[in-house]
């Protein structure tokens, strides 16, 4: 235990392993950070100055995005400076606010996916009523649950962790909520309990919801035109695919980081950190390339 002015500090030991090619995986990490933040600033960019971008499917995906730059900006920063450090220790305090946004984001991720997944049911299956379903103060309200509910979830976790520690080594290369309460001096069932249940509000409602919706509009493309189908398919099979990608790893880390099983640990660290990498680089690609107007105005902005 390192103490400076009464602050106690904690070792990221996941770091150790990494050590011999650290100003490699530097590299590769910040080239990954700058073009999450120029892919994401652009489309984000885009949407925001075109007004006929202003509607509900495009203020869903500029605000996916935003909360990509949100977690990335979480992670990215400390674990570059980590790899240039000789030592990687980070404050008791910073630890707890790192494993808060990067808890939120995750958390709020699956809330957007959602609320994109509940856009796209409404506009297919029923296309007469989505202006009166999907109107912008309902939007508005939307987007407020999706980073109100989960802040306050992860925060009232963050406040039960919250406590003097006995042991001062993570072995991680980032801070993790559950395994910051495993350093804790006391019983940490209270917190275990706590974290289960804010997961399975947060997580499992979500995912019933936008696999209904999958099936939902499933439904109505198969009694509909090729053509019907094909338009359908462009506009949902990118959603799809980010949230089974999110699900999967999300699940992974959860898994791991609870149970600890047998997994090589350079593979443990590049799955624990997948969904700050893959998600918030394949998000705009996906949306700025696969979707004609984003495309096009993308097109126009460049020339």
């Amino acid at each position: 235990m390192d103490y400076f002015t009464n602050v106690t500090y904690l070792s990221l030991e996941g770091h150790v392993e990494l050590e011999k090619y650290r100003y490699i995986y530097f590299i590769i990490c910040l080239t990954v950070y700058i073009l999450i933040i120029f892919c994401n600033v652009v489309v984000i960019f885009v949407i925001y100055t075109n007004k006929c971008l202003h509607e509900p499917m495009y203020i869903f995906i500029a605000a996916l995005l935003c909360n990509s730059l949100f977690g990335t900006t979480a992670l990215y920063p400390k674990l570059l400076s980590d790899f240039l450090s000789e030592k990687q220790v980070i404050s008791h305090g910073a630890c707890l606010f790192q494993a808060f946004c990067l808890y939120t984001y995750a958390a709020s991720e699956f809330t957007l996916l959602s609320a994109m997944a509940y856009d796209r049911y409404v506009s297919i299956c029923k296309p007469l009523q989505y202006a009166t379903l999907v109107k912008m103060s309902t939007v508005k309200k939307i987007l407020f649950v999706c980073w109100f509910v989960p802040s306050c979830e992860i925060g009232i976790s963050i406040i039960l962790t919250y406590r003097q520690l006995c042991k001062f080594k993570l072995n991680r290369i980032y801070c993790n909520n559950y395994s910051i309460a495993k350093l804790s001096c006391g019983d940490i069932t209270v917190i275990n309990s706590y974290g289960l249940s804010a997961l399975s509000i947060a997580v499992f409602p979500t995912v019933i919801f936008i696999i209904y919706s999958y099936v939902r509009i499933l439904d109505v493309c198969l009694k509909n035109s090729k053509e019907f189908r094909r338009k359908a398919l462009q506009t949902c099979f990118p959603h799809l695919f980010i949230f089974i990608n999110f699900s999967v790893t999300a699940c992974f880390e959860v898994i791991n980081s609870r149970f600890e099983g047998n997994v090589p640990h350079v593979f443990a660290m590049l799955m624990s950190v997948e969904n700050a990498v893959i998600p918030p680089l394949i998000n705009p690609i996906i949306y700025g390339l696969k979707l004609q107007e984003i495309r096009n105005k993308i097109k126009k902005m460049i020339w």
